[in-house]
């Protein structure tokens, strides 16, 4: 997938103001509308035109973009960056008008996933208009031990403004965020009265926290399971032993079966995210050698070589 610089297919800078973004939009627009222009591969770089306007005119897609950095080159190979949008407060983000067919890869990795959400309308117009202000959500990073105990945390939230000259830019607010024992990634957890300003005496709207865990140098997470890939010795692993293996909630003791084999799975019930059916814990046995980087370690591989028969490559036929 090709990362693609709106600014550059718009002609503008990245100082550019709303207002010269949507000039810049009208002109290219006529100049490669496929039903008038002349010019080579019109249909195609109307709908570039049409994309980049998509993203750039809209202040909130405009700052999610632009916090991607600007090392990107146009044509260069680009996956989004692991939770790029993470800390980043939107109302909207999707399509807001056409469908996915009208828009490249590139775009739809950003904000394909995200749908439009628009804001909810009060009753009636006029002196007695009231509308409910727009629900606003973004992702927040918390540690998987937050999800075992619950804690609050202190959360930045970087929201988009455009200031009195055209320009985009965003504002720093930080919250106390209660996070529940036992919430899970993907989870929402909904602030009242955090979102949007309602018009008239509509009420606020909401701010809704989805929930995403820290890359971890221990655990992977699969919906409420956590997995452990757990070193054994060799011996610990053909003999069996009693062992200490880390959990987010703390240490435990764990047996390992004799005869056991790299990628044994072992199963702690009850030991995932905490919930009303919690999730277990699964730790997966690697087997460590130790090094033979003295003449003793040398000696007891030797030993084992010409008294244990025994070739790891068996099953293969050789």
């Amino acid at each position: 997938m090709e990362y693609k610089d709106y600014y550059d297919i718009m002609g503008v800078s990245k100082e550019a103001t709303q207002d010269e973004i949507k000039r810049a939009y009208r002109k290219l627009a006529r100049k490669y509308h496929p039903d008038v222009s002349k010019e080579q591969d019109a249909e195609k770089k109307f709908k570039e035109v049409g994309e980049a306007y998509e993203v750039l005119k809209d202040p909130e897609k405009r700052a999610a973009y632009d916090q991607l950095g600007a090392n990107w080159q146009a044509g260069q190979d680009f996956r989004p960056p692991p939770d790029w949008d993470a800390g980043f407060e939107f109302s909207g983000g999707g399509y807001t008008q056409g469908d996915s067919a009208a828009f490249s890869d590139f775009f739809e990795s950003l904000f394909g996933q995200r749908g439009f959400r628009g804001a909810g309308m009060g009753a009636g117009s006029g002196a007695g208009f009231q509308m409910r202000g727009e629900d606003h959500h973004a992702k927040i990073l918390i540690d998987l031990e937050d999800a075992y105990k619950g804690t609050t945390r202190t959360i930045s939230l970087r929201v988009p403004e455009v200031d009195a000259q055209g320009h985009v830019r965003t504002r720093e607010r930080t919250l106390n965020v209660r996070i529940p024992k036992g919430v899970h990634q993907g989870q929402q957890i909904r602030l009242a009265g955090q979102g949007a300003p309602g018009l008239g005496s509509g009420p606020q709207g909401d701010l809704y926290l989805e929930v995403e865990f820290n890359p971890h140098s221990f655990y992977r997470v699969e919906s409420r399971d956590i997995f452990l890939e757990l070193p054994v010795a060799p011996w610990e692993a053909a003999l069996g032993a009693k062992v200490k293996a880390p959990t987010p909630d703390g240490t435990v003791d764990l047996s390992i079966p004799p005869d056991s084999k790299a990628g044994r799975k072992l199963r702690l019930k009850g030991r995932g995210i905490p919930g009303k059916t919690p999730g277990d814990l699964y730790v997966i046995l690697q087997i460590a050698l130790p090094p033979a980087n003295t003449e003793k370690a040398k000696e007891l591989y030797t030993k084992m070589q010409q008294e244990l028969a025994f070739n790891p490559r068996a099953g293969l036929g050789v």
